[in-house]
């Protein structure tokens, strides 16, 4: 039996106690100790989850006993913090966007194959059991030539459940969370090659849960139309003022000449997935095997170890990720500018999972 992967946590804020719980569930891994730069913090992050608290960031680093990373830090500190891991001779898993711009993001990518480490990015949710289930549908050309696709992220106002919203408002709804569907579509359909995009502030005076008011600068609507280099064309929508809870337009639809696809979200690994012939009315598939309920946090931390261990490539790479921080830096910029941006980076493509051939 190997030995387990010591998974280090950089970060100890919202997302963390997820990933945390997680994490341990998995026999391959252990939670080997969390860092913040709030020591305080991250005491009590260490006592809750019952593992070691790394006084600093280089405690950790230079842990022998830390085999990979896990960057939960906010955006703008993805880059300098997968830096450091990389240099400290640490694999790393990111939390997303692997960097702010592409350049960065490249940069990281190529620290890591120099080094010979590996590099993996979320999100991750294209591991779970609806995403896969549309994912093989598609493959096995139920809808025929996959060539129109809308995209749903509706994310709601952060500001009414999360402590610290205004990190998220700094880089907007399309870095945080446009993500998501774009990590799912370059794995389904190849690189992005064009976008022409719109973005704009539409409810501008927020007031954090305690009361403290704060003004927005980054778009927090955005939508866009992606050309995709196997011919599909991507309506992305994503914003942080309509709730996903109060919307009907969630998730991704998949259509094609003989019928559509619609994954309820791209999220939750128990989505719902529905098919229809052209012409007839959606009705729900069995999933390839049962879906886990919403998202278990530590699975693409799970995928990374797994990977090590087996010496097989990794899915989620840094390369993917870098791809799409293009995209993203792309679509802001035609946004910004009225005029339609090209991406010109490409990657590997990701295997389907095992069990859903």
């Amino acid at each position: 039996m190997r030995d387990p992967i010591r998974v280090g946590v950089i970060g100890c804020g919202n997302i963390a106690g997820p990933y945390a719980q997680d994490i341990p569930t998995y026999p391959n891994m252990a939670l080997a100790g969390v860092t913040d730069l709030d020591a305080d913090r991250a005491a009590a992050f260490a006592q809750t989850h019952s593992t070691q608290v790394y006084p600093t960031l280089a405690a950790l680093l230079t842990d022998p006993g830390v085999d990979l990373v896990v960057n939960l830090t906010t955006h703008h500190a993805h880059k300098a913090v997968t830096t450091q891991a990389l240099e400290a001779g640490k694999h790393v898993y990111s939390e997303k966007p692997l960097a702010l711009t592409y350049e960065d993001a490249r940069e990281l990518v190529e620290l890591a194959a120099a080094l010979k480490l590996r590099l993996a990015c979320s999100p991750f949710t294209l591991i779970g059991q609806a995403q896969q289930t549309a994912w093989k549908l598609i493959r096995e050309g139920r809808i025929g030539t996959p060539r129109v696709i809308y995209a749903e992220v509706n994310w709601g106002r952060i500001e009414s459940w999360h402590p610290a919203p205004e990190a998220f408002y700094d880089v907007g709804p399309l870095f945080d969370v446009g993500v998501y569907p774009l990590m799912i579509l370059t794995a389904m359909f190849g690189p992005a090659r064009r976008v022409t995009a719109f973005g704009t502030v539409v409810y501008p005076d927020r007031v954090t849960k305690e009361g403290q008011p704060f003004h927005l600068t980054t778009p927090d609507f955005v939508t866009a139309v992606y050309e995709m280099e196997s011919g599909a064309i991507v309506r992305l929508t994503c914003d942080f003022y309509v709730s996903n809870s109060t919307t009907r337009q969630t998730g991704i639809e998949f259509h094609g000449d003989l019928g559509t696809i619609a994954l309820e979200s791209w999220a939750n690994f128990d989505s719902t997935v529905l098919h229809a012939d052209f012409g007839q009315p959606l009705a729900p598939v069995d999933l390839v095997q049962a879906g886990e309920a919403g998202i278990p946090w530590g699975r693409g931390v799970h995928e990374l170890a797994s990977a090590i261990q087996e010496d097989r490539p990794h899915r989620f790479t840094g390369e993917q990720a870098a791809h799409v921080v293009e995209i993203l830096g792309a679509t802001a910029e035609a946004a910004r500018s009225g005029q339609p941006q090209t991406m010109t980076s490409g990657f590997a493509p990701p295997a389907p999972a095992d069990w859903a051939q």
